[in-house]
């Protein structure tokens, strides 16, 4: 059976009454659809693993209504790392931006992957806010799509994903950024990007100190070949008018191509028509599902500008090639 798709207060209540008893319900957020269970129920945290088809290695996001309930989940290692999260949390709370900070003891181990971090975020959707506040606990919620594969943005989405794992979806509408939060670790020696997404480099260095990312941290989202279609996808590292594709097969572009550098691609999307790249972001995830659902053996993608939100746009794009080109089985 196929999960049901919810809107307004009967669906609120319903997705209430599922979490309440340790199991999970997708819910919007402004960033991509969740797979959320109650975050201080091991069991509900078992169930997300389980439904996503997720190694028990990758750790959950805990999401929160408000910065008031930080000491619920997590603690700071200093005054100076408090202040500091203190000023992020002013500046980016609520929205699309992570943070990694010291585990409450009390958050169960398998939210984090047994490490003694946890990736946490207060989300700026109004429905998911509504839901925390009633159930009064945080959420553990990743992207609510099966490891590894397009990340969904529409109710639509999970359905396809997820629809047959689980029993309910909250319908909030399409996502407004379409792009996974921003993670960022808060360092004595100033803040370590470990996941690009809608708040970018220039934004947050006017917070701190920007350190290179040695990427040894496991954060949630951290695998290579994790945001992946079933069709293999290649990027194109060319000018696109240059580009001779296999014929008859897909293209993911930036802005309008010109009839002569898409007269070999069967089908298009895209990204932008205006070259503006949080449109491009927002509808990244849809149209590379949609590609992936046509009738073309493969997609190519064309690379985008990595200035402000483009470089969380190519981190999924690499991501995307790698795990399709190297698909087992």
């Amino acid at each position: 059976m196929s999960a049901r798709v919810l809107l307004g207060e009967s669906g609120t209540e319903e997705a209430l009454s599922i979490l309440r008893r340790g199991e999970v319900v997708a819910l919007p957020t402004e960033t991509v659809y969740g797979l959320a269970g109650d975050a201080f129920q091991p069991l509900a945290a078992a169930r997300i693993f389980e439904a996503k088809g997720r190694p028990l290695s990758d750790p959950l996001i805990v999401h929160l209504p408000e910065v008031g309930w930080l000491n619920r989940v997590a603690s700071f290692e200093s005054p100076e790392q408090q202040k500091q999260v203190e000023q992020l949390a002013s500046a980016f709370w609520p929205g699309p931006f992570t943070l990694i900070l010291k585990k409450n003891p009390d958050l169960p181990d398998l939210v984090t992957a047994g490490m003694d971090r946890v990736a946490v975020r207060v989300t700026a959707h109004p429905l998911f806010q509504e839901v925390l506040r009633r159930l009064d606990s945080p959420l553990a919620a990743p992207s609510a799509n099966r490891f590894g594969r397009i990340s969904p943005t529409s109710a639509e989405d999970v359905q396809s994903e997820l629809g047959m794992s689980i029993s309910l979806i909250l319908d909030g509408g399409p996502c407004e950024h379409g792009m996974e939060s921003t993670i960022v670790a808060v360092k004595e020696n100033g803040l370590e990007i470990l996941r690009p997404g809608p708040v970018t480099r220039d934004q947050l260095k006017e917070y701190g100190h920007l350190i290179e990312s040695l990427g040894a941290v496991n954060i949630p989202g951290s695998y290579p070949g994790h945001y992946a279609p079933k069709k293999k996808l290649q990027i194109i590292k060319t000018d696109i008018i240059d580009f001779i594709p296999i014929p008859g097969n897909a293209l993911l572009s930036f802005i309008n191509p010109s009839p002569e550098s898409v007269r070999h691609f069967s089908t298009l999307e895209v990204l932008s028509t205006s070259g503006n790249l949080r449109e491009a972001a927002a509808n990244f995830y849809a149209m590379l599902r949609r590609l992936d659902s046509s009738e073309s053996d493969m997609i190519y993608a064309e690379s985008l500008p990595e200035d402000g939100i483009g470089a969380a746009i190519m981190d999924r794009m690499r991501r995307a090639e790698y795990g399709s080109m190297n698909r087992s089985g």
